[in-house]
């Protein structure tokens, strides 16, 4: 696959037997120990191959868990990427599409999935600040790191290959290798090294616009010919297995449930969209912190229909610190609305009061996700699953 195909991978029709496996998966049997080194060297040899500066001995996983697909780059990031104002965008990007909202020193940006699908990576300054907004479609994992490591400045790319069917990063410098749902250097020169995290949020375009009145967006004119628009994972999100290979994780909810997922004080924690949905407010304790998700309709999925547009609508989610100017606030659902119950004001899915008392109030984003559960999962199996509020609330 050179640089010019599309990053859809194989048809199960056409992929080899194992290619496609029912979700959780089986744990594979483990092979004789001679087997086990021929492949290790077989991996060891490819990713030498194709990756010349990589160190190979510097490792934190066993070189077979990662599964290549295809080749290096074959999916362009985008390294020098274009913005648009939110009215040239709104020529052709409908209110519902989902974006990648990201917002630094004031700088707020707008990463359309109908481009992130085709591209997964995009190396960025923002803000005065060297960062990477990633998105992998398998996972449904919209992540943002910042691109310093160690004190330098690196630039990265689409490795071509999965570790439980997640996105394999690679930076050009050293040419290790990152698995982006965790931010962690698993392979070469920066093994057991984490990319900093940085809060981004999965929201409809609608959402975006009205929340960054100055607010940009990246442009389709990439330096690369892309169905942008189109999905290339048809129905991918419908159904209850994983394209690839996973290892074996919790069945508490099935494996292509979203969660807004957390990190907070040693302890890991997902929001159900389904609870969500249905409470649109959830108050919780995680890792001793005090945390409010918010969910609200609106945004349609990019791995549904075949056009994004014709998708249906999963909503958006955010976590967010409940404390303003050191006041704890309390929220709750409205008729649909989320408002806070000491002064009534209304809020949004980005945490920003929209009208009442508090008014342009914004609360403090935290790292979240909106994954698939089995992408969460099966590398964070410690989680707990949070369905509604905590009993004691205090």
């Amino acid at each position: 696959m050179t640089a010019e195909a599309t990053p859809s991978p194989a048809p199960a029709s056409t992929a080899p037997a194992d290619a496609v496996t029912p979700t959780p998966a089986a744990p594979t049997p483990t092979p004789p120990r001679d087997e086990l080194e021929e492949a290790e060297l077989w991996a060891a040899q490819y990713l030498e191959r194709n990756f010349p500066k990589i160190d190979v001995s510097k490792r934190s996983v066993n070189l077979t868990e990662i599964r290549s697909v295809i080749p290096p780059d074959a999916i362009p990031a985008i390294d020098e990427p274009r913005f648009l104002s939110l009215a040239e965008a709104s020529e052709w990007l409908a209110g519902e599409a989902p974006v990648i909202a990201f917002e630094r020193n004031g700088d707020a940006r707008a990463y359309p999935l109908e481009i992130l699908t085709w591209h997964e990576i995009v190396n960025d300054v923002v803000g005065g600040e060297p960062v990477i907004v990633t998105y992998c479609p398998l996972c449904n994992s919209a992540i943002a790191f910042s691109r310093v490591v160690n004190g330098e400045e690196r630039t990265f790319g689409v490795s071509g290959s999965l570790r439980n069917s997640d996105l394999i990063m690679y930076d050009h410098q050293t040419e290790t290798l990152w698995q982006q749902l965790t931010g962690e250097a698993i392979v070469g020169r920066d093994t057991g090294a984490v990319l900093e995290f940085l809060p981004a949020q999965l929201v409809s375009f609608r959402e975006f616009r009205a929340a960054f009145k100055d607010g940009m967006v990246l442009s389709r004119e990439t330096g690369y010919s892309r169905n942008y628009g189109q999905n290339p994972y048809v129905l991918y999100d419908s159904g209850g297995r994983t394209l690839f290979p996973v290892d074996e994780f919790s069945n508490e909810l099935s494996a292509k449930e979203r969660v807004l997922t957390l990190e907070l004080g040693g302890e890991t924690a997902a929001f159900p969209f389904s609870a969500l949905s249905e409470l649109v407010v959830i108050e919780a304790a995680v890792g001793g912190e005090a945390v409010v998700a918010f969910w609200q309709p609106g945004q349609v999925s990019a791995l549904d229909d075949a056009f994004i547009i014709g998708s249906r609508n999963v909503g958006s989610a955010g976590a967010f610190s409940p404390f303003l100017d050191g006041e704890r606030l309390r929220f709750e659902a409205r008729e649909g609305t989320i408002v806070d119950a000491r002064t009534g004001s209304t809020w949004d899915v980005l945490g920003r009061a929209v009208s009442g008392p508090l008014a342009g109030q914004q609360l403090t984003p935290l790292v979240s996700g909106n994954h698939f559960w089995f992408a969460w999962a099966v590398f964070k199996p410690e989680t707990r699953v949070i369905l509604e509020s905590d009993a004691d609330r205090s």
